[in-house]
């Protein structure tokens, strides 16, 4: 039984090695955490100078104003007051002033979403800029004095004709700004006007969402819609067409100087590279003579 006991117990050259470098090991590792603080002593914290700055910052009333702090950004840049108007100024531009990038983005958005500075009340209203901030750049607007401008919106049940309202007109489409009505009247131009309400959708910026907020207050009157002779437009003239691609507006002009005039939209249908979903958006602005 002893013999049995003693071979089970023995062990060999190699394993005992391996027992000896494990609790080595095991032996570092409880005691890194300890050679780790006992080299790496901890800053203390100077609260009296904390309250001294903080309370400093408190009779001046220059903390919120200089240290523009917002959760996830850096501190602002320091400021380069300069004459500016706030309308479309460059991102860069907005962080010279003494923004931060995140304040900057705020005003780049809300412009964007079709916002624009009339007066030096437009910039004070928005929320990303302090009043000690307004303060200090409000010197600098190149806009004029006075408060917030309101445009005046349609009236409930109220709608404005697309084709033929101005940018100042389209402004009273509620959800519409100054930035979206100046985009509505330049595709609108390009294409020639809108058949179709829901082109609105094609206008940059305006997504299904922002659509179906202004699609009540909006009617369309294709009468307006400026037409073009398919039998004699040039490639230069079928350029006006977003649906179009280069190759497609070289073909309808190929197939009709090889094959005589068009006398119906259907007669498109002949050009292979022309599919019903563009006939049916360029139909609407076609003529035949």
């Amino acid at each position: 039984m002893r013999p049995q006991i003693k071979n089970y117990l023995s062990v060999t050259k190699k394993e005992w090695n391996g027992m000896v470098v494990l609790i080595i090991l095991i032996a570092m590792a409880l005691l890194a955490p300890y050679v780790f603080q006992a080299n790496h002593k901890d800053n203390t914290i100077n609260f009296k100078a904390f309250d001294k700055a903080t309370a400093n910052a408190d009779k001046t009333g220059d903390l919120i104003a200089e240290e523009h702090t917002f959760t996830g950004d850096h501190k602002a840049t320091p400021a380069a007051l300069f004459k500016f108007n706030p309308n479309n100024l460059p991102l860069s531009s907005w962080i010279k002033l003494g923004l931060t990038g995140h304040q900057a983005q705020v005003i780049k958005n809300y412009e964007e979403k079709g916002g624009r500075f009339f007066t030096k009340g437009d910039v004070q209203k928005m929320y990303t800029i302090s009043p000690a901030e307004y303060k200090r750049l409000e010197p600098y607007i190149n806009l004029p004095d006075g408060p917030a401008y309101h445009i005046n919106k349609a009236k409930p049940g109220e709608v404005i004709e697309i084709n033929t309202a101005d940018s100042a007109r389209l402004t009273m489409i509620r959800g519409i700004g100054p930035a979206f009505a100046r985009r509505i009247v330049h595709y609108r131009e390009r294409v020639g006007g809108f058949y179709s309400k829901e082109q609105l959708k094609e206008v940059y910026g305006i997504n299904l969402e922002k659509y179906n907020q202004i699609k009540e207050g909006v009617a369309v009157d294709s009468k307006h819609i400026i037409k073009v002779d398919i039998n004699t437009a040039t490639f230069n003239e079928l350029r006006r067409f977003p649906y179009l691609s280069f190759k497609q507006m070289d073909a309808i002009v190929a197939y009709r100087d090889e094959h005589g005039n068009y006398n119906a939209l259907t007669d498109l249908k002949n050009i292979a590279i022309l599919n019903d979903g563009i006939l049916r958006k360029i139909g609407p602005y076609l003529v035949f003579k």
